[in-house]
């Protein structure tokens, strides 16, 4: 149910978003879009800062630099030769064709820009376990509210491409759901926390995109999540 309720969510953004994108001059569309960059830049720095500030005997300092340079760099360098990033494209590519947007020169950056935004994070994970062992939604009941706003304000700036991130969202959360029992398990504390730094900091990378050009190859770093996932059975802490 989260994950019907999850992707409704973004078509529902997605079409609002669409509608009210015709209503914008092309520069106020490009406003719209970096302030959206801002405010995706805001919400990924606060969940990075949550995981590597604490308070120690009431200093604040900052920890997991090496979890983030490791996970980032090794991750990078895997996805770079994978090609994750020129996959989603293709895929993206293969959208456009199939629904009748091949003049939208746009479709493509916006639908991995979206899928990005909208799949990367711990809430979706721990939303879709929820879902599967408990039947309880209620955190991707949530999450689809704030994507709905996110999606929508994207489909505007960006273009129809934003609302099919809906297909990503299913497939991923969906999967997740179904697995929930296999992966539980696997998802403890640590490594909640360990992919949820690395998971705001990749948004944060979509955010960068948003406001100053695509400049980095975010689906390319996609590994360091699964790597962050690994490092907390790692025998060391960060």
């Amino acid at each position: 149910m989260g994950t019907l309720i999850n992707g409704g969510a973004v078509v529902a953004g997605g079409v609002i978003g669409h509608f009210a994108g015709k209503l914008f001059k092309p520069e106020q569309q490009d406003a719209l879009n970096k302030t959206c960059g801002v405010s995706v830049l805001f919400i990924a720095i606060a969940g990075a800062m949550q995981g590597m500030m604490n308070i120690d005997e009431g200093k604040l300092v900052s920890g997991k630099s090496m979890l983030v340079v490791l996970c980032l760099a090794i991750g990078t360098v895997i996805g770079e030769l994978i090609g994750i990033e020129k996959g989603f494209e293709r895929f993206g590519e293969w959208l456009k064709r199939k629904t009748g947007n091949s003049r939208d020169k746009e479709f493509v950056n916006a639908f991995v820009t979206a899928s990005l935004t909208v799949c990367i994070g711990a809430m979706a994970i721990v939303g879709a376990i929820q879902d599967g062992i408990n039947g309880d939604f209620s955190t991707l009941a949530v999450k689809s509210v704030l994507d709905f706003i996110i999606i929508m304000v994207m489909t505007s700036t960006l273009g129809k491409g934003s609302a099919f991130s809906a297909i990503p969202i299913v497939i991923f959360e969906g999967s997740v759901t179904l697995l929930a029992r296999l992966i539980s398990p696997v998802m403890t504390d640590l490594a909640i926390a360990y992919l949820s730094l690395i998971g705001s900091i990749l948004i944060f990378c979509v955010g960068v995109n948003l406001v100053w050009g695509k400049t980095l190859r975010v689906a390319n770093m996609l590994p360091a999540v699964l790597l962050a996932v690994g490092a907390a059975y790692l025998p060391w802490s960060f």
